[in-house]
């Protein structure tokens, strides 16, 4: 019922709607896609790169001292141990391999936090393939630390100029560039986003988070379904792996946070549920921030993976059918939870996780809830931003 349908969508919400000239490329995908992940070739590769070079399976860990404070068993699926730092790689890996099936020898990827942009150009070194990615200049200066990974790593980062020169612009130009040599480059879009194949694709990639779940709290507790399963969603990749074995089980309650920023009654947040309407951006139909004219609104976040004016097909999807709860979570909160996590479990989490613990002061808990909580990046990238905002 939440799976992807023949055509597309989720629901209401998907689709492909691109540019004629890439729609050569996008089709050949479409075509051939599950062809070959389902193959056994690929599954081979693909689950020997996870064990051997991301280093999974990812730690469960039961968090004392936070489900202590929340009244509650709290778990944290640890994605931040993943090589480079966050649950990215896990795409980037299938993609960059579905790739080389196609023949493909550029690959481009947008970013915004910069974990999708090193985990792309992580990929590319190790497979030997020309990467080019997108970035707004906003995000290059917020994310510094990234950028030189990026570059030390072989990667071409390229400055988005336009509009808030964040996220949403680097798509925009990392799509004008695939639509300029669609023949040999692959676009390894971050996040269920985009138009169709990829919301499933990436989706696909990022599930083995929540197969790895099952089987760790089978080990741990003696059952497989926690009660609560919480992700941060800005496109909402991490989310789509941590949710996606548990789609089709309604007792197992579906939470996502997205950023509020400065607040849903403002004009600086990224909440395209809580403010948003159904729209189209970057080639699929969701729930986005736009004006009555059908203009992007500018989204503002603390976090730079979160600051996107949309939100992928699938979470619409949970969204209008009231299958996930989602809570908006502000940049303040946000910083409050990083700091909370920080000093009852010792683990800095990236800003964009921060905002996942941001639902547990709101969910009314109780003292036999299994949470497992998706702490999908390490706080490494976000040193500077955890700077300029505390006084120590």
């Amino acid at each position: 019922m939440y799976q992807v349908n023949p055509n597309g969508f989720y629901g209401t919400f998907g689709g492909a709607y691109i540019p004629e000239m890439l729609y050569a490329n996008v089709e050949e995908l479409r075509q051939s896609y599950l062809s070959i992940i389902n193959s056994e070739s690929f599954k081979t590769e693909f689950d020997y790169l996870l064990e051997h070079y991301v280093g999974r399976p990812t730690p469960l860990f039961f968090a004392a001292r936070l489900s202590e404070i929340f009244k509650a068993q709290i778990y944290l699926k640890r994605e931040d141990l993943c090589h480079t730092g966050a649950h990215k790689i896990n795409n980037t890996i299938g993609q960059a391999l579905l790739a080389k099936r196609l023949g493909k020898t550029r690959i481009i990827a947008e970013t915004g936090a910069g974990q999708h942009g090193v985990a792309t150009a992580t990929v590319c070194a190790l497979m030997n393939l020309e990467c080019v990615v997108f970035m707004g200049e906003k995000d290059m200066e917020r994310q510094a630390p990234n950028v030189a990974r990026m570059k030390m790593l072989g990667a071409t980062v390229v400055p988005a100029l336009s509009g808030s020169r964040t996220l949403k612009d680097a798509t925009n130009e990392a799509i004008r560039n695939w639509m300029n040599d669609p023949v040999h480059t692959h676009y390894i879009i971050g996040s269920v986003v985009g138009p169709h194949p990829y919301p499933d694709m990436v989706a696909r990639f990022q599930s083995v988070i929540s197969h790895e779940i099952k089987e760790q709290l089978t080990r741990q507790i003696g059952r497989s379904n926690p009660d609560y399963v919480v992700a941060c969603v800005g496109g909402g990749s991490n989310a789509a792996g941590a949710f996606y074995h548990f789609l089709d089980n309604p007792n197992v309650q579906i939470v996502g946070t997205e950023a509020a920023g400065m607040g849903v009654d403002t004009n600086f947040t990224a909440a395209s549920l809580a403010k948003g309407s159904v729209g189209i951006i970057h080639g699929s139909k969701t729930m986005l921030m736009q004006d009555k004219y059908g203009q992007i609104v500018e989204p503002h976040s603390i976090s730079a993976g979160l600051d996107y004016p949309g939100i992928g097909p699938l979470h619409a999807h949970l969204f209008e059918t009231g299958r996930g709860k989602f809570y908006a979570v502000t940049d303040a909160q946000a910083l409050e939870m990083a700091l909370l996590l920080s000093r009852t479990e010792g683990i800095i989490p990236a800003l964009e996780s921060a905002h996942a613990f941001g639902a547990l002061p709101q969910m009314n808990l109780q003292p036999t809830d299994v949470v497992v909580v998706n702490l999908s990046g390490r706080g490494d990238k976000d040193m500077q931003t955890y700077m300029n905002s505390f006084e120590w």
